[in-house]
């Protein structure tokens, strides 16, 4: 069992997720990709508690990582480091940088701070998706979109509440838009899923605590030569190995398991980007709307 998915870092999961911006982050990413089964571990768990890893031995680090001291020397130096302390010193240079720019937000957010916890994790949140998505990612995804020949919307559990507005977002703008969770659970998704392939692409959506079926599920996509974009927390998550595309939102949350806010920021921005994209879809909102305008409440000007 993993010891070290911590929740309690100074500043949340604010630092993680801007640390996975950075070269040392992405250097991380790519040794989960493509590294030993220790050194993926490794790399985990830098990249969920990179606050910590600057605070500690190595031998805390070992402790709580489950990896070898021996096998971290060896992994700071494949990385281009001269040891271990010089790995730290620069996962903690890093972290400078990137707190000052996350205190900085706080500092703006607090001129008008809301009165609980339970307002302001979910605002951070959604403030640090702003910053960690630019438009070049969320156009890419849409050129997926518009490319593929159908479009497959997959998440479990609370996620399916995003996957449900995300398809709901785009449909009016393609074709083939199939939401492979709405009932029926893992059995029938996977039946909707038996006809992905080349030039089809998977919309994968998962947050802590992740499903394990979203990532079988995703690999299932991949074997098949379906392009992937994921949505989801960090680039530690299970699912970002498996996606083309990965637009993050942050998730942390005091009480819930996970918060939902950011995730709907973005799947509105996806939504909106695509209507945008293309001229056509602008027309087809607009012939969209003047289809359900009788369904619609109409306010009596003329009353009192």
């Amino acid at each position: 069992m993993k010891k070290y998915v911590h929740n309690d870092d100074a500043g949340a999961a604010v630092p993680p997720l801007a640390f996975a911006r950075s070269e040392i982050g992405r250097r991380l990413a790519d040794a989960m990709q493509s590294g030993s089964p220790s050194q993926r571990r490794l790399a985990e768990f830098v990249l969920r508690n990179p606050l910590r890893f600057a605070a500690w031995s190595i031998e805390d680090v070992a402790r709580e990582s489950g990896v070898s001291a021996p096998t971290i020397s060896r992994f700071a130096r494949e990385l281009g480091h001269a040891g271990f302390a010089e790995f730290r010193a620069g996962i903690a240079g890093t972290l400078h940088a990137v707190v000052q720019s996350v205190e900085k937000l706080r500092d703006r957010m607090d001129e008008g701070a809301p009165e609980t916890p339970w307002v302001e994790a979910p605002a951070q949140n959604l403030a640090m998706a702003g910053q960690g998505i630019n438009a070049a990612q969320i156009a890419a995804v849409v050129r997926h979109i518009a490319a593929a020949r159908t479009v497959y919307v997959m998440g479990f559990g609370m996620s399916a509440h995003v996957a449900a507005l995300l398809t709901l977002g785009i449909q009016p703008f393609h074709a083939q838009v199939v939401n492979i969770v709405e009932y029926g659970g893992t059995e029938v998704a996977a039946g909707r899923l038996a006809t992905i392939g080349a030039g089809d692409l998977l919309f994968a959506i998962t947050f802590p605590r992740y499903a394990s079926d979203v990532m079988h599920l995703t690999r299932y996509a991949r074997d098949r030569k379906a392009r992937v974009v994921g949505l989801t927390d960090s680039v530690a998550s299970p699912l970002a190995r498996y996606c083309d595309e990965v637009l993050l939102a942050p998730s942390t949350h005091p009480v819930l398991s996970s918060s939902a806010v950011a995730a709907l920021a973005v799947v509105e921005a996806v939504a909106a980007a695509l209507m945008l994209s293309d001229r056509e879809n602008i027309d087809r909102a607009a012939r969209l709307t003047e289809a359900i305008s009788s369904y619609l409440h109409q306010t009596d000007n003329g009353g009192s």
